[in-house]
């Protein structure tokens, strides 16, 4: 049963680290090249990441810079950045694409912070769901008497001990996001 809580730990841990890469991706006035993460280039018929088609640098705090190693993608970058959804219009001269992040108005940082408490919320529900299945498991294993009474209430109170840890993770993480946000 000891193997099962892992496999519970290791989904709770996903919750985490999808939480992270989440995070990542949002902007908050700082030019920040983890927004380019889900943007995928046409190159030549593959769906290719934006960093694996040219350099991405940040000359400046609000700027962030693409330089394409096959001048001829500059359209093709261009388009993918128009398409997604990360709200910025992308500025070209011939040889490299400049993403200009905008301030970001108090409005907008207070947005920003609900929906980043509410992403966290939405992983902190997962986080239990995985204890609630886990739950199940210890009980049906102890009503098919693979194990006992003591066992299954340690494995509960283990799988509890768990989902408090990585739910206050996931706190942590929300605040120290929020924090970043309202301090830009």
């Amino acid at each position: 049963m000891d193997t099962t809580l892992n496999s519970y730990e290791d989904k709770m841990q996903k919750s985490v680290d999808y939480l992270i890469s989440d995070f990542a991706a949002i902007r908050a006035g700082r030019a920040n090249p983890n927004v380019l993460n889900k943007i995928r280039v046409d190159y030549y018929g593959v769906p290719t990441p934006i960093q694996q088609v040219g350099n991405v640098t940040i000359p400046e705090p609000r700027i962030l810079q693409i330089a394409p190693w096959d001048k001829s993608l500059i359209k093709a970058i261009k388009k993918a950045i128009m398409a997604s959804d990360i709200g910025i219009n992308p500025m070209d001269d011939g040889s490299v694409i400049r993403l200009i992040f905008p301030e970001v108005t108090e409005e907008r940082r207070k947005e920003l912070s609900k929906g980043i408490r509410k992403k966290g919320e939405e992983q902190k529900v997962a986080v239990r769901n995985t204890r609630r299945d886990g739950n199940d498991a210890i009980k049906k294993a102890q009503k098919a008497s693979e194990i006992s009474e003591d066992e299954q209430k340690n494995l509960e109170d283990r799988l509890q001990k768990m989902t408090d840890k990585y739910t206050k993770e996931i706190d942590k993480l929300a605040e120290e996001k929020v924090k970043e946000i309202m301090t830009v």
